[in-house]
C-alpha cells in the first residue's frame, strides 16, 4: 500500500467531505496560516498523533510545497494509516487558490 498524491482542489473536496489533515510545517508557519481543521503534526506530537488519529479515515499531509509531505504520507502508511494523501503543491498553493481558507493560531 501507498499513498497518492492529489491536488489542492480535490483536498478541499475531501476535507468538505471529512478527511482528516496533518499540517507538517514548522510550529510559527502553522500559526502563521494553516487549512482549517489541520492537526500541527512534528517529531513532538507524533506518538499522540498515531494514537489519536483514526487509522481507518481518509488522511491528507500538508507541507509548504508538496514533496515533504510526500516522505511523511509514506510514513503514515507504514504505521496503520489505510488512506493517505500528500497535497501537491502543499499549503503555498493552498494559499493561492483559497485565500478565504486559511485559519490562524494554533487550533
Amino acid at each position: 500500500m501507498n499513498f497518492t498524491r492529489i491536488s489542492p482542489s480535490q483536498a478541499k473536496d475531501m476535507i468538505g467531505n471529512g478527511a482528516q489533515v496533518a499540517d507538517i510545517r514548522d510550529p510559527v508557519s502553522y500559526s502563521n496560516g494553516h487549512i482549517p481543521g489541520a492537526s500541527a503534526l512534528s517529531n513532538e506530537n507524533l506518538q499522540h498523533f498515531l494514537e489519536s488519529a483514526d487509522p481507518d479515515h481518509p488522511l491528507i499531509v500538508v507541507c509548504y510545497h508538496g514533496h515533504s509531505s510526500q516522505g511523511a504520507a509514506s510514513f503514515l502508511v507504514n504505521h496503520g494509516f489505510e488512506q493517505v494523501y500528500s497535497m501537491d503543491g502543499g499549503f503555498e498553493e493552498w494559499r493561492t487558490l483559497f485565500p478565504a481558507d486559511i485559519a490562524t493560531g494554533n487550533s
